[in-house]
């Protein structure tokens, strides 16, 4: 018996470990006004926004009258002038009541604004934190003529991050130096709502500051800020879009001071 409990203490340990707590967010009601809309509009505006937010599985959406169990409220309304309907709404910190952002969407129907309604719901979301996909451990691998570069990371709360290893690399003409590096350092990261960024998809960004060991001498100290990224479906690969984190140059002349070309990690996946 004993046994059996201690397994399940490190199972549920595990499952813990791994899960992804989510922001709880209530949503009133939207208020209406102005002519020809109706209560059944604002209501129907209301499940909507409501449906969109709770199809990402990334927010735990709850209903106004419920507000006492929310970290953070959704108020709106939707009115009607000169032709135009507009969708406004103001998200609250739920604790100290102050308005963290404001979202609005317009249109000539109410049927205009629901085909706009992600785009209604990724602003009412705007400062809500997602979870930290980012926790767990991950490994990218480069091949090269020289032999595979790797690098393992894991991310940590308390944004911390360790750096199992972190190949770096340099060829100068028919030369090449390898140093596998490993080290410490913070990250921050944050989720939004997926958007499209120069025709590729985000899902968030993070900000990673290290100090390693074993590295070459650049990458010995080593920062990108802000960098997008995004997630697949099931959250076990992630890719950074831009520069990567840099890890190796080719120099093809060998006294040139610029590198030709750099190498970067971007595509991860998640081993643990």
């Amino acid at each position: 018996m004993k046994k059996i409990f201690f397994a399940l203490v490190f199972l549920f340990t595990a499952l813990a470990g791994f899960s992804q707590r989510m922001s709880v967010v209530a949503v009133f009601p939207f208020e209406f006004s102005g002519p020809g809309l109706t209560a059944f509009d604002a209501g129907s505006i209301t499940d909507q926004l409501v449906n969109e937010l709770g199809s990402w599985g990334t927010l735990t959406i709850i209903p106004g009258e419920e507000a006492d169990k929310a970290e953070y409220l959704v108020k709106g309304r939707i009115t009607r002038q000169n032709n135009q309907v507009a969708l406004t709404a103001t998200t609250y910190d739920a604790k100290t009541n102050k308005a963290l952002n404001t979202a609005k969407e317009e249109g000539e129907t109410p049927a205009d604004i629901s085909s706009r309604m992600f785009s209604f719901a990724a602003q009412v979301t705007e400062n809500v934190p997602f979870p930290n996909y980012l926790l767990g451990k991950w490994r990218c691998v480069i091949p090269t003529n020289d032999g595979p570069l790797t690098c393992i990371m894991e991310f940590r709360t308390g944004r911390v991050v360790i750096v199992e290893q972190y190949d770096t690399w340099e060829q100068r003409g028919n030369f090449t130096l390898r140093y596998q590096g490993f080290g410490t350092g913070t990250y921050s990261y944050w989720g939004h709502a997926r958007r499209t960024v120069r025709g590729s998809p985000v899902d968030g960004f993070v900000s990673i500051s290290l100090k390693m060991e074993d590295a070459l001498t650049k990458y010995v100290n080593f920062s990108i800020s802000r960098q997008n990224l995004y997630f697949d479906d099931e959250k076990t690969h992630f890719e950074l879009l831009g520069t990567g984190f840099a890890c190796g140059d080719i120099y093809r002349a060998p006294e040139s001071a610029n590198p030709e070309s750099s190498l970067a990690y971007a595509q991860f996946v998640k081993i643990q």
